[in-house]
């Protein structure tokens, strides 16, 4: 029989074979200092690199960590849909693999989600990308407030604590990470934005530009609109 877990953290990995190993080494002492049964979830989304020959050689010395492989590379709504359907854990968190989601701000997300809170968001008070990336995504949360009515503050961050009962009805599209919080309010729960240390990416290249992350992102505002509207409750049973 399977350990019983209480965190499951998924890591979506694209071409980060220099980032893998300091993650890792950051990440343990602060799972082990939870009190918690944990385990990592990498999904390598087929990357071209050493990601994959890293991985196992981390996933050969900590049996908590556990790599999840995808045939053709899907993208990072992939990756985290691939880690939901895999994670264990009651509890969920989802991180980058570029070192600038700070490992040191999990205590806090674990803290903010007090009873009747399903998802905890982080938002980027002091982000370190540049000015075009930034009036980006400035642009795109200006925009997704006006259509979808959800007002985050900080769409793009994907470092988020989110209770595994509010994934178990969500729809996987390409997409679904930037509007994971909003589907999950959509289905009736409670989200809360906490501020977090953003740092710079210092190995590898990011994975997002304009194109993916501004232009694809106002389009699927309008099917995430009509979703809101249809969505059910995920808590509709009376147990």
């Amino acid at each position: 029989m399977a350990e019983a877990v209480d965190l499951s953290v998924v890591i979506p990995v694209f071409n980060e074979q220099d980032n893998l190993e300091p993650l890792l080494a950051e990440l343990k002492p602060v799972l082990d200092g939870l009190g918690l049964a944990w385990e990592v979830l990498a999904v390598n989304d087929a990357s071209t690199d050493r990601s994959a020959e890293v991985l196992a050689r981390l996933a050969a010395a900590e049996p908590r960590l556990r790599v999840l492989t995808h045939r053709i590379n899907s993208g990072e709504s992939a990756g985290q849909a691939s880690g939901f359907r895999h994670a264990r854990g009651a509890l969920v968190l989802t991180m980058d693999a570029d070192l600038q989601n700070d490992p040191a701000d999990i205590p806090r997300y674990l803290a903010a989600l007090s009873p009747g809170v399903h998802a905890v968001c982080g938002y980027r008070a002091q982000r370190k990308e540049g000015w075009l990336r930034r009036f980006a995504s400035r642009t795109a949360n200006r925009f997704r407030a006006a259509i979808t009515g959800d007002r985050l503050r900080d769409a793009g961050c994907t470092f988020r604590l989110l209770r595994r009962q509010a994934l178990v009805e969500i729809p996987v599209f390409n997409g679904m990470h930037r509007f994971l919080p909003t589907l999950i309010k959509a289905q009736g729960g409670t989200v809360v934005e906490i501020p977090i240390n953003d740092r710079p990416r210092l190995a590898g290249v990011s994975k997002y530009g304009i194109h993916n992350r501004l232009w694809r992102g106002l389009a699927d505002c309008f099917g995430v609109r009509w979703y809101q509207r249809r969505a059910l409750r995920f808590d509709r049973l009376d147990d």
